[in-house]
């Protein structure tokens, strides 16, 4: 016999059954794991040899919810049941429309390893304070703007698993000089276009960042081979016209919000859908179908802080938008520097977004392929405009990769108006 001791009092129990059963160190817990016999039901009486009982009968299965059913009656008969789950992966969404012929596989694919670089780059943005990931990197990218630490590691694992996914052929990303080909041996026919982290200045005070990518189709010209002679210049001139193409021509683009919840926004010509992180077990879950943008909105976003520099009639625009309306109120200035949080809240909410050029930045700041194009098409997909106060975005064709445009962007009604004052 071998004696054991418990919290609450002392039991003596044989040996050969001390290897079988747990002990709590509290003695009101009641339920013990299943023990390879059965259960051990612990009493609320001081723990002794007799305290502990066994029943041989198994514990109750997990109650699972069973999918739901939907039947149909045909004529006079009853159509079998289709079984269906409610809950739809991103991977299970692509899948669906691959087989509809809606994208290809290769497409699939390219769409798949861009959720997985946000979903490491999400991971990396909630821990960065933990692992010294914030501030500056001390580099400073092609627009002369200073590269946070999370810019240049971001931009990093989108090339890396882009690269990885064999079906990419160019990669042009807002934090390199030229357009990347990809090596033959890996390279495949989509041209991806991304910023890594929209709104990096956010970082370091937890605040929202996001990433912006679009895809557009083959163009074989800008393959590198490794055997041939040409000069390089000639291979980065090739990448250079290939990717300069007008967001009318994109097949897919979206973004991904890193904020209160990770959601993944996408529009592969059908609509757009938005998929949101489940952190349990690391997958996006269709969360908003077919989204629609309101006509109109009451809210606009635009940096005030230069309203002393904009044109005009712009000023007149937003003067407007302060004073209250027929019903009493004004319009509600929303302001979090990070395209990709203006435009997630406008395809919810509608309104209106203004990034303007004014008298030193005479072709506003944001850059036309990364963010402009991306956001334009998701924008349109789901019934918006886009425009740079002249001409549709999605009709611009870039002459540099990094050229900059001023861009409005919003419900459809609220850009036509904001197009009243400024014409």
């Amino acid at each position: 016999m071998r004696s054991f001791m418990a919290a609450t009092g002392t039991g003596t129990i044989p040996a050969s059954s001390s290897s079988h059963i747990l002990f709590s160190s509290i003695s009101q817990r009641r339920h013990y794991p299943l023990l390879p016999w059965g259960n051990a039901i612990h009493s609320t009486a001081p723990t002794s040899a007799a305290s502990f009982r066994y029943r041989t009968t198994p514990r109750p299965a997990a109650v699972v919810t069973p999918p739901t059913t939907e039947t149909t009656d045909v004529g006079s008969k009853r159509s079998e049941k289709r079984e269906f789950y409610p809950i739809e992966h991103l991977t299970t969404w692509l899948l669906k429309h691959e087989q509809s012929g809606d994208i290809d596989a290769e497409l699939t694919i390219v769409l798949s390893s861009i959720s997985l670089a946000c979903k490491q780059i999400a991971s990396l943005l909630q821990r960065s304070s933990i692992t010294n990931l914030t501030g500056a990197h001390g580099t400073i990218n092609i627009q002369g703007e200073d590269q946070k630490k999370l810019d240049v590691i971001s931009n990093e694992l989108f090339c890396s698993c882009l690269r990885s996914s064999g079906r990419t052929g160019i990669i042009a990303s807002e934090e390199e000089d030229v357009p990347v080909a990809v090596e033959e041996t890996y390279s495949g026919n989509y041209i991806v276009v991304f910023d890594p982290i929209d709104g990096s200045a956010n970082i370091d005070t937890a605040l929202t960042t996001g990433s912006i990518f679009g895809i557009y189709g083959p163009d074989k010209q800008c393959l590198v081979d490794l055997d041939d002679d040409s000069p390089l210049d000639e291979a980065k001139e090739r990448c250079i016209i290939s990717v300069c193409q007008p967001g009318s021509n994109l097949l897919a683009a979206g973004y991904c919000l890193y904020s209160s919840s990770v959601v993944f926004t996408l529009s592969i010509g059908k609509g757009v859908f938005a998929f949101t992180l489940d952190p349990t077990y690391g997958e996006f879950v269709l969360t908003h179908e077919n989204i629609q943008i309101p006509k109109t909105g009451k809210t606009y976003s635009f940096n005030e802080g230069n309203y002393d520099l904009w044109d005009e009639k712009l000023k007149n625009y937003l003067d407007h938008l302060r004073q209250p309306g027929p019903s009493g109120k004004s319009y509600s200035g929303r302001y979090i520097g990070c395209l990709v949080g203006e435009i997630h809240r406008m395809l919810l909410r509608g309104g209106i977004y203004g990034n303007p050029d004014n008298k030193y930045s005479k072709n506003g700041n944001l850059r036309l392929l990364y963010e402009c194009a991306p956001m334009s098409y998701l924008v349109e997909q789901a019934g918006g405009k886009a425009t740079d106060g002249r001409q549709r975005i999605l009709d611009i064709t870039p002459s540099e990769v990094h050229q900059r445009t001023p861009i409005f962007i919003g419900s459809a009604e609220e850009v036509e108006k904001l197009e009243k004052y400024l014409a």
